[in-house]
């Protein structure tokens, strides 16, 4: 919500990290582009252990994160979608700030939260559904 309120390029927080890090932009799509591939990687773990879909675990994390690299990049089409459809105003809805490989770097970091994800979470979840019965 606090993206919604500011513009990406925008979210104060961000700004103070800009300027005491030096970074050359505010980064706050990147947390967002973080959890793009953190939230997905758990829900479709649940969905594949519950409907038995994939019963290896090593090649549930491989598509897992296959998946989450698709969702992302998906994500990065609609994102180019619209700002062909907007035009000159697109700079703003993107949030590129003039950086080239902003695409390349979002779809990193869904790979890097999929990963996380499924690094921190899979012993917990395994817990969590071997108290379940279905």
């Amino acid at each position: 919500m606090v993206g919604g309120h500011y513009t990406y390029a925008e979210v104060p927080l961000f700004d103070y990290f800009k300027d005491v890090f030096g970074f050359a932009r505010n980064n706050y799509d990147k947390v967002g582009h973080l959890v793009q591939g953190f939230v997905p990687a758990l829900i479709a773990r649940e969905i594949i252990i519950r409907k038995n879909i994939i019963p290896r675990p090593f090649w549930q994390f491989f598509f897992i994160v296959c998946f989450c690299l698709a969702f992302s990049a998906f994500y990065e089409l609609i994102e180019w979608w619209a700002a062909i459809a907007v035009g000159e105003d697109a700079e703003a809805f993107l949030a590129t700030q003039g950086y080239v490989w902003d695409t390349q770097s979002d779809m990193g970091l869904a790979l890097l939260g999929a990963i996380l994800g499924l690094l921190t979470l899979s012993k917990l979840h395994d817990k969590q559904l071997s108290l379940l019965s279905f």
